[in-house]
């Protein structure tokens, strides 16, 4: 079956959609990409969408006009890629849509908004879209997230040692896959920020670039790498209850906002952007290695737009070398998997699954009561034929990369 992945991140930049071949071999799954395209949100789409988001207001006018932009931008994305990714003969979209509010109190979630109308992408393509995955999570009382951890799960399973799969998004998540001998369940977690503030410090301190529009990110990681870690700052950040919370938890930018950040500056006195940037770069670097360093973990495998910023992956190798013996940075791109598309590719698997009948969940990692098949159903053009529901899952992921023509 081949599948398109469709996601856009805490970080509303852009789309991402990635194509695999999925097929089933005995209990193992094997996954082959066939690709990525990457659709950057329009200006004043951008511009409206970080409008509304917490900790701004917004009204159901606003709401619906975003939800409609939004999978129509989805269903462009999804024709690009089934055209240019799969020969115009994809089987099925899965999109994860934008999250747009992510309701956690007190450690339990109570409800979660993804947006981006499905019949848009149902319409445009033809195709059947599956949709909505994470309020049923959220339904069987657990936290809506990291759903790509069944996916970390099935992956790194067999991998010796204890092996943490870490997303360098907006937010910071990670998967830990014990051994399995006496290593218990898996975990997963957000961490905490991980490009969120640095991306928010950047849009309010960096100004504007030589062709006079606003920095979105640290390119490269150039404003850390010119800065310095102001050392009461970042206690102050420290100090953020969230990080003392036992997992499973999950946190947004319904936490980790501007607002935040300048209360925390607040506190801090001014600072220089390049400063205020190192030091936020360095907390992500030290709660993400924090937060894994307890599981005794043996590798860490990176994925996400954060590592393509050296100057973090380079302090974050620094924060995991501190730890006993050391902890291996590498990115997925080392397993097969394109560490700027793993998301994707992970919503391309769980629409798999629930295409076939099967949960999308480890119950140990969000926190749920018992695994779900997730999602909803849109019907393509042709109406809705799935294949025959398969009576038991898959247990392992094998990523098999095809070998470039010569």
């Amino acid at each position: 079956m081949r599948v398109v992945g469709l996601m856009s991140g805490t970080s509303y930049d852009a789309i991402d959609a990635a194509a695999a071949d999925l097929a089933l071999d005995g209990d193992t799954l094997v996954l082959t990409p066939l690709g990525m395209i990457s659709t950057v949100y329009g200006d004043d789409l951008r511009a409206e969408l970080a409008g509304a988001l917490p900790p701004a207001g917004t009204d159901l006018a606003t709401v619906c006009r975003l939800d409609t932009r939004i999978g129509q931008a989805f269903a462009e994305a999804a024709v690009r890629a089934d055209l240019e990714l799969c020969d115009g003969r994809a089987d099925l979209m899965a999109s994860h849509g934008q999250t747009v509010y992510h309701w956690a109190e007190a450690g339990r979630v109570h409800g979660t908004l993804q947006i981006g109308e499905p019949a848009w992408i149902a319409e445009a393509t033809g195709r059947p879209v599956v949709s909505g995955f994470r309020t049923r999570d959220v339904a069987a009382g657990g936290q809506g997230a990291p759903l790509v951890s069944v996916v970390d799960v099935m992956w790194l399973r067999g991998r010796p040692g204890v092996p943490v799969a870490l997303n360098l998004g907006g937010i910071g998540n990670v998967t830990v896959v014990p051994d399995g001998v006496g290593g218990g369940e898996p975990l997963a977690f957000d961490t905490g920020p991980a490009n969120a503030l640095i991306d928010a410090a950047v849009r309010e301190l960096a100004g504007r670039d030589a062709l006079g529009g606003a920095y979105s990110m640290d390119v490269d990681g150039a404003l850390a790498a010119r800065g310095s870690v102001h050392p009461r700052l970042l206690r102050q950040l420290l100090d953020e209850p969230y990080y003392g919370m036992p997992a499973p938890k999950t946190t947004g930018k319904e936490l980790f906002h501007l607002p935040y950040l300048r209360a925390a500056l607040g506190v801090c006195g001014p600072l220089s952007a390049e400063d205020v940037v190192a030091t936020l770069t360095r907390l992500t670097a030290r709660t993400v290695a924090d937060a894994v360093r307890p599981f005794g973990a043996t590798e860490v495998i990176a994925s996400g737009g954060g590592t393509r910023n050296p100057v973090l992956m380079r302090w974050l190798r620094e924060e995991l070398a501190g730890s006993d013996g050391g902890v291996p940075l590498r990115t997925s791109d080392e397993l097969g998997l394109p560490s700027g598309t793993k998301e994707a590719y992970a919503f391309a698997v769980l629409g798999w699954l629930t295409a076939h009948g099967l949960p999308g969940t480890v119950p140990s990692c969000t926190g749920a009561g018992r695994a779900s098949v997730l999602g909803s159903v849109t019907p393509g053009g042709a109406g809705l034929r799935l294949p025959e529901p398969l009576p038991t899952a898959p247990t392992r992921l094998t990523v098999r990369v095809t070998p470039a023509p010569m």
